[in-house]
């Protein structure tokens, strides 16, 4: 498996009990793979100011995230300027052994606890996760930009006109 695009890795022992702050900033290499990733046009900024407090649990993650981004319209295609501003709050924690095959039914507090691994936690995987369920799943172009868009369409009539001028049959229908 390959490095995630936005690796930040940090030592839960170097996590201070009275908080450590840490602001990531994406590169232009992370913020490109990271919109080949979550599908975006392009990634124009990714930043996190961030908080991590560690307690006997694990550590507590708060801050915030800003992104630009530039996402494709569902309907027209067409670019759509997005900007992101997320309050993240997330749990690093060691996850609880469980049994093969056992099932594990999760809390609704548990739907935001991340692993530590090895002592440690990825910290710009978990904002990148962020990023990506906070981008709008079905993007749409401003109303003027699709009514533009919609001038440049073909009608449903057209396209199997279109169609039946240019399938296999054709000659044969012309006679």
């Amino acid at each position: 498996m390959s490095a995630p695009e936005f690796s930040h890795r940090v030592a839960v022992e170097k996590v201070a009990r009275t908080g450590t702050p840490l602001l990531l900033v994406a590169g232009e290499d992370a913020r490109a793979r990271l919109a080949a990733r979550f599908g975006l046009l392009s990634l124009e900024s990714l930043s996190a100011d961030l908080l991590l407090t560690r307690d006997a649990r694990g550590v507590a993650l708060s801050g915030m995230l800003a992104a630009e981004a530039v996402q494709s319209c569902v309907v027209s295609l067409e670019p759509v300027p997005v900007r992101v501003e997320e309050r993240l709050a997330l749990r690093f924690e060691v996850p609880a052994p469980t049994e093969p095959d056992a099932e594990v039914e999760l809390s609704a507090e548990a739907l935001d606890v991340l692993p530590i691994e090895g002592g440690e936690i990825d910290v710009g995987e978990a904002v990148a996760q962020s990023l990506g369920l906070a981008l709008d799943p079905y993007p749409r172009a401003a109303p003027e930009v699709l009514a533009e868009a919609r001038r440049r369409l073909m009608s449903e009539e057209e396209a199997a006109a279109m169609a039946r001028a240019a399938g296999p049959f054709a000659r044969l229908a012309k006679g």
